[in-house]
């Protein structure tokens, strides 16, 4: 579990399944596509690229590309054609 003043998480160690909730990021009311975000867990930095580009090449768009975002938290953030966020991810 994770547990910050906008931000919850929790899940089982070991990759799986979890659910995080979150104060949408630009300060506005949640709506599709802000508040609400998949989140895909990644083997590696190398596979968060390609989830990422293969994102963008297929009509998504950029809602931050792949690097470390704080300790231990390394992830891509993007938008599928019909608005919906998803980002791919690794914790380590």
């Amino acid at each position: 579990m994770m547990e910050f003043d906008t931000f919850i998480a929790w899940g089982k160690p070991g990759g799986a399944a979890g659910i995080g909730l979150t104060k949408p990021f630009d300060g506005n009311a949640a709506s599709v596509g802000n508040g609400v975000m998949v989140a895909l867990e990644a083997k590696d930095k190398d596979q968060v690229q390609r989830l990422y580009d293969i994102a963008l090449a297929n009509g998504g768009t950029c809602e931050g590309p792949p690097g470390p975002r704080g300790d231990g938290f390394y992830a891509g953030y993007f938008r599928d054609p019909d608005g919906n966020k998803l980002n791919a991810f690794i914790m380590g």
